[in-house]
């Protein structure tokens, strides 16, 4: 007795002795089950200490190859614990000092380094003091999202901050992309895929598809591959497709199979599944003339800058063969660099189906979010002709979902990635935006088209080098549009006038102003959706995204000049 109220004065939250230590012999079975009635509190208390490691209470897996073994750990004896007890008052009056929670000290030095450095170098001529400020700011934001001493988001807060605190930026113009459609359109996207897995309508496809590919990861790769890439022509929004499509159907299949952010499966399935579908995606964007919405831009500007149309088929046709190859390559190439470790499961579609057989008919909640669904992507595909933006009628859909309740606000506020995303996403729109209002841009593709031109080669030689220049310098830029808006004129005509057959240059830059999206985490609409899922780290993003643009460019140049020539595009 005297032993029961030492411990409970040393640990209030301590169970009664009897839990701790048995006085009569029991079964192991016996003793196990009464593990667990000891309070977290007690064994946590540096009053009460266990000689001997708890048991570890494996989480079951609920995904395909779910296993029935029993542990083969020995559950200790019970007699054989050991209790110190510690009541002096000395060793309870010390507090454990707090870990540090701020910033990561060498990258935030690393990131305001790059900044500072490049603010005091001398500003070249023809470039204002402004432009080349907000470019120090710029690569020190940019060095801060790749290193990471903070949150994606705080590191871009900080940015804008500078910006506005240097009086390189006004605050309306610092903040002016929160009010850009596309940001909004990816938090919408999230905002979906919380009712498409809530509902468990996400489930019930991903089981579908399961029971149909799921007898191989590459399979099932494939199968979403070539089926966003059918749905590529009639959703003119990338970001879209990719966010109110495939994110909720990835996630749940993700999910499926076993693979979760932030328990370490992430590598079983989604790290390969999410890369796959998101350089895929600019793969298809740069298939069709309506794929994208920056698409037609290019379009456009070829017939002002050589006076010659690009119409839907004459993009398709000079996309088909070099599109088609990549779309086979590039999720190849990423299952041998990159695979999943789950790579078949000769009984995922036989389980998938008794997945199905459970869940039974569609609920309320599942038939309002298919609904929901038909009508978002069918105002996607028409809103064109009904004069209905995408993130008009991602606002509609998100509409529905909360009035019928299939989602509610509290759920939307709880998305931390989707306000995450918005934030440093929309902080690089409106930097990378007044870059180019304040000449850098300009300035920097005058100096390239200089450069080239005064080289003496071959228009074979000069194209490949402004081609890998056009390409490349969208490390700079947050917006396909953008990019094509500041730089693709300039670039048609140095090619024209260095001999490039002009439709021929015209169609090449027009393909890779999709292509260089997935050079990084936000430079085409796909890039946050897919990266803010979570399952690869940033810096395996930029390298294989950097790895399969070089793979895209050898197909694109390679395979799709020998199609031009047969075609007779040059």
């Amino acid at each position: 007795m005297a032993s029961v109220a030492l411990l409970s004065s040393c640990n209030p939250a301590f169970r009664p002795l009897s839990t701790c230590r048995s006085r009569s012999p029991k079964s192991p079975l016996s003793r196990s089950q009464n593990l667990p009635n000891l309070s977290r509190s007690a064994l946590s208390s540096p009053s009460c200490r266990i000689s001997s490691p708890p048991i570890a209470l494996q989480k079951p897996y609920l995904g395909f190859s779910l296993s029935s073994k029993p542990s083969s750990r020995s559950v200790p004896s019970t007699s054989k614990r050991i209790f110190n007890v510690r009541a002096s008052a000395s060793s309870a009056a010390i507090v454990p000092s707090e870990p540090w929670k701020g910033a990561a000290l060498k990258p935030l030095i690393a990131s305001i380094a790059t900044g500072v450095i490049l603010w005091f170098v001398p500003v070249p001529s023809g470039v204002s003091r402004n432009a080349w400020q907000l470019l120090a700011i710029f690569l020190a934001t940019i060095v801060g999202i790749i290193t990471q001493p903070l949150p994606l988001g705080a590191v871009a807060l900080m940015g804008l901050g500078a910006s506005v605190l240097t009086k390189t930026l006004t605050f309306a113009a610092a903040f002016s992309a929160f009010g850009d459609p596309i940001p909004w359109l990816i938090v919408l996207a999230f905002f979906f895929a919380r009712g498409f897995i809530k509902t468990g309508l996400g489930n019930r496809i991903a089981y579908q598809f399961v029971s149909l590919f799921g007898s191989s990861s590459l399979g099932l790769g494939y199968s979403l591959v070539f089926s966003e890439a059918l749905l590529a022509p009639a959703i003119p929004s990338v970001s879209a497709r990719a966010g109110g499509i495939f994110l909720p159907l990835v996630k749940s299949l993700c999910v499926a199979c076993g693979s979760n952010v932030g328990d370490g499966t992430e590598n079983r399935l989604g790290s390969w599944l999410m890369l796959t579908c998101f350089q895929t995606s600019v793969i298809t964007s740069a298939m069709f003339l309506t794929a994208m919405a920056a698409n037609p831009l290019s379009a456009n500007l070829t017939f002002n800058t050589i006076k010659q149309t690009i119409g839907w088929t004459d993009w398709a046709v000079a996309a088909i063969v070099p599109g088609l190859v990549s779309l086979i390559v590039v999720p190849l190439l990423l299952y041998l660099i990159y695979p999943p470790t789950v790579k078949s499961s000769p009984d995922a579609p036989k389980l998938a189906k008794e997945k199905l057989a459970k869940m039974g008919p569609m609920t309320n909640n599942e038939l309002i979010m298919t609904a929901t669904l038909f009508l978002t992507v069918g105002l996607w595909i028409f809103g064109g002709v009904l004069n209905v933006d995408a993130v008009t009628a991602a606002i509609l859909g998100l509409s529905v979902l909360l009035i019928t309740g299939v989602v509610t606000w509290k759920e939307c506020l709880s998305e931390a990635v989707a306000w995450d995303t918005l934030t440093w996403f929309a902080a690089l729109i409106a930097m990378a935006g007044y870059l180019n209002k304040y000449g850098l841009i300009s300035w920097f593709s005058q100096t390239v088209v200089k450069f080239v031109g005064g080289l003496g080669l071959s228009w074979q030689l000069s194209f490949g080098i402004l081609v890998l220049l056009y390409f490349y310098s969208h490390y700079f830029f947050a917006s396909g549009a953008a990019h094509i808006g500041a730089m693709f004129t300039a670039f048609l005509s140095v090619a024209s006038a260095l001999g490039t057959p002009p439709l021929f240059g015209a169609m090449v830059l027009s393909f890779l102003s999709n292509l260089m999206g997935g050079l990084t985490h936000y430079g085409i609409g796909s890039a946050p959706i897919f990266y803010g899922a979570n399952y690869v780290p940033l810096g395996k993003w930029w390298g294989y995204g950097f790895l399969i643009s070089v793979v895209n460019i050898i197909i694109w140049l390679g395979v799709g000049g020998f199609w031009w020539k047969t075609i007779g595009l040059w």
